[in-house]
């Protein structure tokens, strides 16, 4: 089964020499690895996984050859089933919609709690149990303006939490494909500036001044000049956000190639900043930074580019516990954060890769355009972004 996991890992691209395999040997026969298949699993990325941006391949691998690591949150195999081939959903009429109860966080998942305990049985189309084609507030395929989606695909994006361990890919930072024009749109993020000791021997000026001088020879000392820009850039991974992982693994390749940079730094969150922001798209656990930890050690001076498409439930931006993970729900709104950031930062943007007149059928988008400019992720886009980072347009405040 070891070998299986090897080749496997081999196989999809990932580069395992002997040594990290040597490595884990050695760390099992120590008894590094606990007593639980999730331990296992964290040694093994430890030993065998040298970049972040192979642990999206490495949890597949792993997937297949152990049948997975289920977190205390993900769905049962015979809830999985019963959910499987979703019935087709006709849609709502305007007065059935209007008719559905409205649920708050606490009664949603109160409710969903009970369902689990009484159901036996697939459902499809219904207005009670967990499953598809329906307007039951659980479930997925179906609708409802307060619901749990359990299994399936985000389609409306409106789910108000979401039942299953939420692992996500890590965007790329080795991407190479059209990368040439998002370095090209970056580069306006070179804001040099003199700063330094006056010691870098300025020759057109000397030789001015000697000239204003008849000829008496005076030299002109100056200041180095550096690239002072400052960037954190804030990237929603996950659910609506898969089908951009090309072009947001672009623009964080290109950002981390950007060597003028003075400091950079990127950070994950999903549909919307909370108290914690992701070091890679897990999110949760040793890798989570506090975001008021982000915003006491990063001086207003940051530049901060907002990666996303704004598109969620209304309530995870604009109510207490709105993470649509029940399990890291806090009573700061999502709101609240973002102003949060808006004001502790003298220039912040926003880069949302759905098309623009799809903006405004958005809600909670229409809400974020009035804190941040937001600009399309494209070539053009970016451009207008980085000018409005390092030019002298204010930035706007919410009423």
């Amino acid at each position: 089964m070891f070998l299986d996991l090897f080749y496997g890992l081999r196989k999809e691209g990932l580069p395992v020499s002997i040594q990290e395999w040597q490595m884990l040997m050695t760390a099992l026969e120590q008894g590094l690895h606990g007593s639980s298949l999730l331990s296992f699993y964290h040694l093994a990325r430890a030993t065998l996984v040298k970049s972040e941006t192979y642990f999206d391949a490495f949890d597949r691998v792993f997937a297949r050859v152990f049948h997975g690591v289920e977190g205390e949150l993900s769905l049962t195999d015979e809830l999985e089933q019963w959910l499987n081939d979703p019935k087709q959903f006709d849609g709502l009429s305007d007065e059935q919609r209007a008719a559905l109860q409205q649920l708050d966080a606490d009664e949603l998942m109160r409710q969903f709690l009970e369902r689990l305990e009484e159901q036996d049985g697939r459902h499809d189309g219904g207005g009670k149990w967990v499953g598809t084609g329906g307007h039951s507030p659980f479930g997925h395929g179906g609708e409802h303006p307060t619901g749990i989606r359990v299994g399936g695909e985000s389609r409306g994006r409106s789910a108000m939490k979401v039942a299953e361990d939420r692992r996500f890919a890590d965007y790329r930072t080795d991407a190479t494909l059209d990368i040439r024009q998002t370095k090209v749109a970056l580069k306006r993020l070179r804001h040099l500036t003199h700063s330094g000791p006056f010691d870098l021997l300025d020759i057109d000026e000397s030789v001015d001044e000697t000239c204003r001088n008849g000829g008496d020879i005076e030299v002109v000392f100056t200041q180095e000049k550096r690239n002072n820009v400052r960037l954190l850039l804030l990237m929603d991974v996950g659910g609506t956000m898969d089908p951009y992982m090309a072009p947001v693994s672009r623009l964080l390749t290109a950002l981390h190639e950007e060597r003028g940079l003075r400091d950079f730094k990127a950070y994950y969150f999903h549909n919307c900043v909370y108290e914690t922001v992701g070091k890679n798209a897990r999110l949760h656990g040793s890798e989570a930074i506090p975001t008021g930890d982000v915003l006491r050690t990063l001086d207003e001076r940051w530049k901060v580019l907002f990666v996303g498409d704004a598109a969620m439930h209304p309530a995870e931006l604009m109510s207490p516990g709105g993470n649509i993970n029940p399990r890291y729900e806090t009573e700061t709104r999502g709101i609240d954060w973002l102003l949060r950031i808006q004001q502790h930062f003298q220039r912040s943007v926003w880069l949302n890769p759905d098309p623009k007149r799809t903006w405004d059928s958005s809600r909670t988008c229409q809400v974020i355009q009035q804190l941040f400019p937001m600009f399309h992720l494209s070539v053009d886009g970016i451009e207008q972004a980085v000018a409005s980072l390092v030019g002298a347009r204010p930035q706007p405040s919410l009423h």
